[in-house]
């Protein structure tokens, strides 16, 4: 009984301690507090919300990729290519004159089947200087491959095994109907891991990785490595919308982003190579005023939604169309334009003859125009191994260049060696003929045919620092 006394009175006096430590901070250190209260009803404040439950918006729980999945890797093979490269030389070896030592080099990558009977397409540095390609499906059944045809442009190439049965396909979706946000899987054999799928997001459309245009890629945040290129990008419903193709890495394997070709460009190359042996190139015939330029300041052209045409080619369907200099571009068919890698990207996905609904903006006013894609021969021409273009309007008046064509691409080694001549060389005169266009080189190969190199006898043109030169071949 002492003991539970004890015991009581330490528990009251414990309570009595916090009772007047509590009333003095309430006494001397809270600070007061108004609490109004208002007699009359508000009105509630309303926030916008989503009216989809909490579960809707958890995509992991509600997106299904497995059908995807297994639809796509049993359709997307390992590409092995066998190269036979050259060891290094060394100082020894050029004294004595020994011969370097040839050894095989063995890379790998991916590929799509998308026609039953053995089409594959993939990327063509996957299958860059191989003399033996072999392919090995899903099912560890290994082929030989043969290369149909490629476009190092787009880097697509196209490979043919011959199976005796019908093989998986994955089916082409449109990747012009694609959106930012969208889900894809991107299936292939990183590091030799074969069928290997992850997933991820649409990052960003028509992007170009050049930066001068020319390119077009769907930009994806699935994990794509080495060994991916050449594999599949597919949507939820397991359709091909892309070509795994490139990352952008400082180490060389995934840190971000990852970029495919858009599967409407890849299987426009896939039917020109079945049907032609070749890419038909087209093109819409204007030329575009790139934003932020002193120029396009000027105009205001950097606050429009749409492009710029500063130049209408001559001859092509645009020009024949009614299309003009100061015209805005704003679709092409159901695409939205609002940069020239969106126009690119569409132009490559037709052929010439192909009819293209432009929507323009002219004078405050929306027009529709349709426009017959022209033959990249009309811009360009082969000569002497080198191909050439027209100088533009603009670049003549802004370095005070009379005539010429430029060198838009060559692999006449003779000339490089030589003289130095390369891209971006300007040929302003052959022989006795002042070099306006490419229609006066057509001239010059319709005179002398196969004997074109025999009768050339001088060659007047500028160098990259525009100076000009002349040299005599007799």
């Amino acid at each position: 009984m002492k003991i539970m006394k004890k015991i009581l009175s330490l528990v009251l006096v414990s309570a009595l301690g916090g009772i007047l430590t509590l009333g003095a901070y309430k006494l001397f250190l809270e600070e007061e507090k108004t609490v109004v209260v208002n007699a009359q009803p508000t009105t509630p404040t309303f926030l916008p919300t989503s009216t989809f439950s909490n579960t809707a918006l958890k995509a992991y729980e509600n997106s299904d990729f497995t059908t995807a999945a297994e639809n796509t890797v049993n359709a997307v093979v390992h590409v092995k290519n066998t190269a036979t490269i050259s060891g290094p030389t060394s100082f020894q070896d050029l004294i004595h004159g020994r011969s370097v030592e040839r050894r095989q080099q063995v890379g790998a990558g991916s590929g799509v089947i998308i026609d039953p009977s053995g089409y594959i397409i993939t990327n063509n540095h996957v299958i860059k200087d191989a003399y033996e390609l072999s392919v090995t499906l899903n099912n560890n059944k290994t082929y030989i491959a043969k290369v149909i045809g490629k476009d190092p442009e787009s880097d697509i190439a196209v490979l043919k095994i011959d199976a005796e049965e019908d093989l998986p396909v994955v089916h082409f979706g449109d990747s012009d109907n694609v959106k930012i946000g969208e889900w894809v899987l991107a299936v292939g054999n990183p590091f030799n891991l074969t069928s290997t799928v992850t997933a991820g997001i649409i990052s960003a459309k028509a992007r170009d990785l050049s930066g001068v245009s020319s390119q077009s890629f769907l930009q994806t945040d699935a994990a794509v490595n080495p060994g991916n290129s050449g594999g599949a990008l597919v949507n939820t419903r397991g359709e091909l919308i892309g070509i795994n193709t490139a990352i952008t890495s400082q180490t060389g394997s995934y840190v971000g982003y990852s970029f495919a070709v858009p599967s409407n460009l890849a299987k426009k190359i896939f039917m020109d190579i079945i049907e032609y042996g070749n890419t038909q190139n087209g093109i819409l015939g204007v030329s575009i005023l790139n934003k932020e330029t002193e120029e396009a300041t000027k105009l205001g052209v950097n606050d429009i939604e749409g492009v710029y045409v500063s130049e209408v080619t001559k001859k092509s369907g645009a020009e024949k169309a009614g299309i003009k200099s100061g015209d805005i571009i704003k679709k092409l068919d159901h695409v939205e334009i609002s940069k020239f890698a969106d126009l690119s990207g569409y132009i490559k996905t037709k052929s010439p003859n192909d009819v293209v609904n432009v929507e323009i903006l002219r004078n405050d006013q929306l027009l529709t125009i349709p426009v017959t894609i022209s033959n990249k021969d009309i811009i360009v021409i082969e000569f002497m191994n080198m191909e050439l273009k027209d100088l533009s309007n603009a670049f003549k008046e802004k370095y005070e260049i009379p005539n010429g064509v430029i060198i838009t691409k060559t692999s006449n080694k003779w000339l490089y060696s030589k003289l130095g001549i390369s891209e971006n060389y300007i040929i302003t005169g052959i022989n006795d003929t002042k070099i306006e266009s490419i229609q006066d080189i057509s001239k010059i190969k319709e005179k002398y045919g196969d004997d074109i190199l025999e009768n050339i006898e001088r060659l007047e043109y500028l160098n990259r620092n525009l100076e000009k030169k002349e040299v005599i071949f007799r």
